[in-house]
């Protein structure tokens, strides 16, 4: 815990009255608001918020608006390190997009699959607490991004968020299994394949509508996400609580030295 000191010590302190002075006076050509990457974070709330209003009643336009609010937060990171343009103002406005635009389409699930409403509210609680936790313990002590995580913290999270790849095809997988559950409710057309050869199952399966299928598919991907959230959120509890540990041994160390 001594090196968790150490890096807290070392990070250069802000008063937030001067943070606020500086951001009021910045100018257009370092003005952090106005980043490209963070351009394109607006341009994804633009479109969440379309994809609600069109979420209840016309189902192709909200989920061409959702699937690109989605897939543009693949973007705006690589844009961010190509141009320089990395910023913490960048890296909240993301997480808080995703999480809130995920919620939104979750409280409409719950809603529309009224008998697990409750699996749902606690996906979005857990979603919602992970990241909470997580951001919170990355910063006491003195990370300089939420996603550098090493492995001898965890190594599913160090696989997680240090694999672009893996990290990529997860968000999407579980963000395209939401998708498939919304659109079950619109979709009743079935695919055009003859399962009935198919052992076992076939017979289950016939008459499987497209957003069935991708949902069948991408479940697994979604319980994935979802215990690496739950990973997230035990880890960062566990950091957090050796901070505490750390600071009340240095406070009796400190109160002894007084003595």
């Amino acid at each position: 815990m001594a090196n968790v000191t150490r890096r807290r010590r070392s990070l250069s302190r802000v008063d937030a009255k001067e943070a606020v002075d500086l951001a009021t006076a910045q100018t257009y050509s370092e003005n952090v608001f106005l980043f490209l990457p963070n351009l394109i974070g607006y341009t994804r709330i633009v479109l969440a918020a379309l994809s609600l209003h069109f979420m209840s009643y016309h189902p192709i336009y909200c989920t061409i608006a959702y699937s690109v609010s989605c897939l543009l937060d693949a973007v705006d990171g690589q844009v961010a390190r190509a141009r320089g343009e990395t910023s913490k103002f960048g890296a909240v406005l993301d997480m808080v997009t995703d999480r809130c635009t995920t919620s939104c389409l979750l409280c409409y699930l719950g809603i529309a699959y009224p008998n697990y409403a409750i699996i749902f509210q606690f996906l979005i609680t857990l979603d919602f607490s992970s990241h909470y936790m997580h951001m919170n313990s990355s910063l006491i002590t003195g990370s300089v991004s939420h996603k550098k995580v090493t492995s001898d913290v965890s190594r599913i999270l160090y696989a997680y968020y240090n694999n672009p790849l893996t990290l990529f095809l997860v968000c999407f997988g579980n963000e395209l299994f939401f998708v498939a559950l919304y659109l079950v409710k619109w979709t009743h057309t079935p695919l055009p394949i003859d399962l009935g050869w198919a052992p076992l199952l076939g017979h289950s399966l016939q008459g499987l509508t497209y957003a069935q299928a991708v949902a069948i598919v991408t479940a697994p991907v979604c319980f994935l996400k979802n215990v690496i959230n739950m990973v997230q959120l035990w880890k960062a509890a566990k950091v957090m609580v050796g901070v505490d540990l750390a600071e009340r041994a240095n406070a009796r160390r400190e109160k002894l030295l007084k003595q």
